[in-house]
């Protein structure tokens, strides 16, 4: 590729210099014909050449092909299901009190708002620079009036002057034979698409967090309300084993391990109880606003009950990770680099602008639009660029070695999707095989937990056997908890790195 590059430069600077000597014969060898007007002779070659330079050189871009995915067209882990678009939330979300949050996301978290107002100022900076394509029309109206006394006159006496002019008028109009105009345009266009595919990219990843945050919460209530009535079977255990211990049926030992045992419990809800606020606090932030201020807010599901869809289907990372909003980003800004160096590269010839106006001109305002009145002008200009210090040759090289690092930016992203990708089917798979064994620990556990109580009334067994039951049955239910909600998340973080644009969506942004 770059052998290519060096190829196009070399061709670049022939014609350059191509065109500076054809524009030293037009200034230093017109001869005068016998008219009295300038005359310039071509030969065949010159004119042939010429019109190449200006046909061949419409653009400077250098032909886009995309780059080839840097990893490998199949997932670690096999995955099938059913597609995900962006557009799937209520299905993918069963839960009516999470759609309501997300929907009170989607509406006042500021961090989208931001973004929404990124894209809009991208677009009217493409807006501007597409105007720039074509001619700025204006309409003009003025006066102009002098006096110039009669000593600095060439004929003696005092001279009064003025004049009335209305005309529509163009004001340096670039013809863009050479595609700056358009690379411009073009490289501000890919920046805006750009800017809303970040936007896209945020908007999934908010779901994502808000889902997230939801099912924090849910699993932290969850896990308080388990801790609060454990703690409520320990308060009776200690007081039994306390009362026992006062008539003489129980020792020191067996208080004091229900003491320890109550309060172990005590310090647990007291730490979830912190996690859960500060869990309701994260999402009030992703909200936007206290969820308790919500009107209308539907009640919520259980962890056991949310129902939602973890079986997606990752199809081969060709078309899963370029659909991605935040690759699509990275591939309009590898865009734009390459059309930044299509207008650094026409930096080198010349610019042939216009100026002109036609109208009316009269000395009397009464003798505007009167016949004979009709006036015009038209001041076409050619800049020529001769030396620069090494500026174009250094812009150019500005404008490649920015296109190597979106490429490599672009190559990163991919990179980065994909793991993410992999990493989360690895999840889903692996979190759902721990939480079947989590629900068999459990169940086993409190079935433990009933037979150790009974040999305990029984008394054949001590009550050291029924705390260590009471401990492991509480530990296993608090697991199964943490490893359901970590089954969850990894499902919705799966719908943001799986939930592409729709066939709708897509031919939108394809035809900006």
């Amino acid at each position: 590729m770059s052998k290519k590059i060096a190829q196009q430069e070399k061709a670049v600077r022939t014609e350059l210099l191509e065109v500076k000597t054809l524009s030293s014969g037009i200034v230093g060898g017109a001869s005068t014909g016998s008219g009295g007007c300038p005359t310039t002779r071509f030969t065949g070659r010159t004119v042939t050449m010429l019109l190449a330079v200006i046909l061949a050189a419409c653009s400077m871009q250098p032909s886009y092909e995309r780059p080839a995915l840097p990893v490998t067209d199949a997932w670690p882990v096999a995955a099938s299901g059913v597609p995900a678009t962006s557009s799937d939330i209520p299905h993918y979300f069963p839960d009516a009190r999470l759609q309501a949050l997300i929907a009170a996301a989607l509406e006042n978290n500021r961090d989208l708002r931001i973004a929404t107002a990124r894209v809009e100022e991208a677009q009217a900076q493409y807006g501007i620079q597409r105007a720039s394509a074509l001619p700025s029309i204006n309409l003009n109206a003025g006066r102009t009036a002098s006096l110039t006394p009669a000593s600095a006159s060439f004929t003696g006496n005092q001279l009064h002057m003025q004049r009335y002019d209305v005309n529509v008028g163009i004001v340096s109009y670039e013809l863009d034979f050479w595609g700056r105009v358009s690379s411009l345009k073009d490289a501000a266009k890919a920046s805006y698409l750009a800017t809303e595919e970040a936007q896209r990219a945020f908007r999934l990843s908010l779901i994502s967090d808000v889902a997230n945050a939801y099912l924090s919460v849910v699993e932290l209530s969850e896990r308080t309300a388990l801790s609060a009535a454990t703690l409520q079977g320990r308060k009776d255990a200690r007081d039994m084993a306390l009362r026992r211990y006062e008539l003489g049926a129980a020792g020191e030992l067996d208080k004091l391990q229900a003491e320890g045992a109550y309060q172990s419990v005590v310090a647990d809800k007291a730490s979830l109880e912190r996690q859960l606020a500060a869990a309701e606090n994260f999402l009030d932030a992703l909200v936007g606003k206290q969820v308790e201020q919500l009107k209308d807010l539907p009640a919520g599901r259980s962890l056991a009950e949310q129902g939602i869809q973890s079986d997606l289907m990752a199809g081969l990372p060709s078309e899963v990770l370029l659909q991605r909003p935040d690759v699509l980003a990275a591939e309009q800004r590898l865009l734009a680099s390459n059309a930044n160096i299509g207008a650094a590269r026409a930096a080198f010839f010349p610019r042939i602008s216009l100026t002109g106006n036609a109208g009316t001109a009269s000395r009397n305002l009464s003798g505007l639009f009167g016949a004979g009145s009709a006036a015009w002008s038209f001041q076409p200009q050619l800049s020529l660029p001769l030396f620069a210090g090494g500026g174009d040759e250094a812009n150019v090289d500005l404008a490649k070695a920015r296109k190597v690092i979106a490429v490599a930016e672009y190559e990163k992203t991919i990179q980065q999707a994909f793991r993410e990708v992999a990493d989360l089917l690895s999840a889903r798979e692996k979190l759902a095989e721990q939480l079947s064994a989590q629900t068999a620990n459990t169940q086993a556990q409190q079935q433990r937990l009933k037979l150790v109580d009974a040999r305990y009334k029984a008394g054949i067994s001590n009550y050291l056997e029924v705390l260590d039951a009471q401990r492991d049955a509480y530990a296993a239910e608090q697991a199964e908890l943490q490893t359901r909600r970590a089954w969850l998340s990894a499902a919705t973080q799966l719908f943001k790195a799986l939930a592409g644009e729709d066939s709708t969506e897509a031919q939108q942004v394809a035809t900006k």
